[in-house]
């Protein structure tokens, strides 16, 4: 028999609100957590394909308790799914809700009259100052590959550890969480890929991260879907629109730390950005700039999301420069293809090309700390 479980459960703590964003499935067995398996006393790192059943949709209710440091309940609400079993939604804070402690997770919708408890979290309040660290996953952290027939079966069928681990770039994202930066993982990979990336990241002692992947499920629906069949070899638009996600959730933080490749559009992504939170910019123009390039191709639904967005970013970039508050203080960490040494950045974005340095992608493990206090006193020295 089929019961619900929590994929996953990310709350965060703003000035205004408690963030939510999660996720629910069904799964044939409640006692078989994270799709493991044990090969004698070994417990081996789950595979994609052990996953694949998440490309199902379903709709579902949850209610949201939350209950004060004495574990007393101080909030009660029901929110519904989208058609995929996701939840994307914001508790205003009021004087009495600022001091919930805990949130209890019910399902009340797949079976009726049964509230079944989906699990309790602490909500994860970004203290000031507050700092983040972004990173891109596939040809970031690992040399994924997904070229040939082969590649991609491989990819489901094995680990994510089966690929290369680029040692450099895990060295540089655990030494800003070992600064208090709090680390968010965006893959443009499926989201059956969760419990994979969840195990290489444990596996590498990133503990934290909310990861954000591609739900093929929109893409295939002509009705509720978010993507189009274009995002299947396109990332700009869906990595920014998560990119914006992020922001929205945590608000605009003091210092921000974007790392990605130089394979496909990720420099242009991260300028982009740049370009909105560091200047105070009519959204519109904003966008018209970003359209004109293949990486942010958009249907009209597509645009509409995306405008929104990035005119709630930007009143909060106004808000912070009305109270005098400093612009976010922003790294853009690009990882080199082979020996290139340059960013080609289209002209509109040229100016940002002063927050990206470029770094190799072979590892040198004892010299990574230092080169994040050379990347820091680089940038300081740009913006003088």
């Amino acid at each position: 028999m089929k019961r619900p479980f929590l994929v996953h459960f990310l709350p965060i703590i703003t000035d205004d609100f408690i963030n939510i964003r999660a996720s629910i499935s069904l799964k044939e067995n409640p006692l078989y957590l994270s799709n493991k398996y044990i090969e004698g006393e070994k417990i081996v790192p789950s595979n994609p394909l052990q996953a694949f059943k998440l490309l199902t949709s379903n709709d579902f209710m949850i209610r949201i308790v939350g209950l004060n440091e004495d574990r007393f309940e101080i909030y009660k609400k029901n929110y519904e799914s989208d058609a995929f079993g996701n939840f994307n939604f914001k508790i205003p804070l009021t004087e009495e809700r600022r001091l919930i402690k805990v949130l209890q997770i019910y399902e009340i919708k797949h079976g009726k009259g049964v509230e079944l408890l989906l699990g309790s979290f602490i909500p994860l309040h970004i203290k000031s100052p507050k700092k983040i660290v972004i990173s891109d996953f596939d040809k970031t952290l690992a040399d994924t590959r997904y070229h040939t027939t082969r590649e991609v079966y491989d990819s489901l069928t094995r680990p994510l550890e089966y690929f290369p681990t680029l040692k450099r770039s895990v060295e540089y994202i655990k030494d800003f969480i070992a600064k208090d930066y709090h680390p968010f993982i965006l893959s443009a990979s499926p989201h059956f890929y969760e419990d994979a990336m969840r195990d290489w990241l444990y596996q590498h002692q990133i503990f934290t991260a909310g990861i954000f992947l591609k739900d093929y499920r929109h893409i295939f629906s002509l009705l509720e879907g978010d993507l189009t069949p274009k995002d299947l070899k396109i990332q700009g638009l869906y990595k920014l629109n998560h990119l914006l996600d992020i922001l929205l959730m945590t608000g605009i933080p003091d210092k921000l730390v974007l790392m990605g490749d130089n394979f496909e559009s990720d420099p242009i992504i991260y300028s982009a950005l740049a370009k909105t939170l560091t200047q105070k910019i009519d959204p519109w123009k904003i966008w018209k700039t970003m359209k004109r390039h293949k990486a942010f191709t958009s249907s009209r639904r597509q645009e509409s999301q995306m405008l929104n967005k990035i005119y709630q970013l930007q009143n909060l970039v106004t808000r912070r420069m009305n109270q005098n508050i400093a612009v976010c203080d922003l790294t853009v960490l690009i990882r080199k293809v082979g020996q290139d040494e340059l960013i080609e950045l289209p002209n509109e974005f040229v100016e940002q090309k002063k927050f990206i340095t470029l770094y190799d992608g072979e590892p040198e493990i004892k010299q990574v700390s230092k080169k994040v206090e050379l990347v820091e006193q680089k940038k300081g020295h740009n913006q003088r």
